[in-house]
């Protein structure tokens, strides 16, 4: 258990050095002048930017002052959560949305929710030709990326004909969707970056 107990306080220490000098670097200090404007020698901060040393509550207080920022800064990165989510060829959960009677097969591949984004990714499939077409409008920004068929899409008032490898990123809010299905079946990567107040 002391092993893992001195890993965690050199991942702190890691921490405070590189938010220290990050800072600083952002207020265009030197090593010598923010340790003078800190009040601590020139040889203690470079002590902490390089790890080598644990601060005191006293110096870290100081430091932050010294910095402009608040003491909370400092331990930026430290216990975050980074979150994934791995979906196995074939695996992407179904899910019914408009279009789905007509020929259009929608996986889920992976969602995920930050602190202020959320994001989701979709493989949609599409192998009916249809007269009409549903349209969406969303709040974020979306990327399609082709990867089989050849079809028209369009967004607001451009459409765009899409092939294998080709990208299209545009905002949701505009209407968008299918116009004219030229080589079945189709096939496109869709992922759609939400941001603070996702709509659907």
């Amino acid at each position: 258990m002391a092993a893992d107990a001195g890993d965690d306080d050199k991942a702190l220490e890691r921490i405070i050095a590189v938010r220290a000098r990050e800072y600083r670097q952002a207020a265009g200090a030197s090593v010598g002048g923010m340790a003078q404007r800190v009040g601590i020698s020139k040889a203690m901060l470079s002590k902490i930017e390089n790890a080598q040393t644990a601060c005191s509550l006293t110096t870290l207080s100081r430091l932050a002052r010294g910095l402009g920022v608040p003491v909370t800064a400092l331990f930026r990165g430290m216990d975050d959560e980074r979150e994934a989510v791995f979906v196995p060829a074939g695996h992407g959960a179904r899910i019914v949305r408009r279009g789905t009677r007509i020929g259009h097969e929608y996986a889920l591949l992976g969602a995920l929710r930050g602190s202020n984004k959320r994001m989701e990714a979709l493989e949609v499939t599409l192998t009916e030709s249809s007269e009409v077409f549903p349209l969406f409008q969303h709040g974020g920004t979306e990327l399609i990326y082709m990867l089989e068929g050849v079809m028209v899409y369009g967004h607001g008032k451009s459409s765009y004909t899409l092939g294998a490898g080709d990208a299209l990123q545009f905002d949701g809010e505009a209407p968008h969707g299918p116009e004219k299905l030229i080589t079945l079946p189709i096939r496109f990567l869709t992922v759609t970056a939400f941001g603070d107040t996702p709509h659907h």
